[in-house]
């Protein structure tokens, strides 16, 4: 199985992109910390991803998001190659499948969007709209 959930904050702001056959394409920076016990203290230790959001998807979260925002994303893990100078490079990307916001950083304590391929944040919900729920990701409460 191949599945990724990763919990952190914006390195830059998305960038928004079009694939030549109009499908639309974002790129998140994103950074998690893993607590580990160096010496008798607990250090954060960063760890930075790239995440590929495809689709409606992309351009909510380029519309909302912001350096500095916490996102949980939810997807799976995809490497692939090209060559550049005659040498064949490598990168690993994550591509969401799911992309939950959370608060801004620096405390702007408003409510958290959700975003999917099918869903997107909406003035006013319709009768049939799946109601989310609309209250801050806790990070005390996600289970790794």
């Amino acid at each position: 199985m191949n599945k990724v959930i990763l919990f952190g904050n914006l390195t830059r702001d998305p960038e928004l992109r079009t694939t030549p056959s109009g499908q639309p394409v974002a790129t998140l920076g994103l950074a998690t910390n893993r607590r580990v016990k160096k010496d008798d203290q607990w250090v954060d230790v960063p760890e930075y991803h790239t995440v590929v959001v495809w689709g409606r998807q992309a351009e909510t979260s380029a519309q909302y998001l912001k350096k500095g925002s916490q996102v949980l994303v939810e997807g799976r893990l995809q490497t692939r190659s090209w060559e550049k100078d005659g040498q064949k490079r490598y990168t690993t990307e994550v591509v969401s499948e799911q992309v939950t916001f959370g608060r801004a950083a620096g405390g702007g304590g408003g409510q958290s969007e959700r975003s999917s391929a099918a869903t997107a944040p909406k003035a006013e919900p319709k009768d049939d709209a799946i109601d989310y729920p609309t209250e801050d990701i806790n990070p005390d409460d996600i289970p790794f």
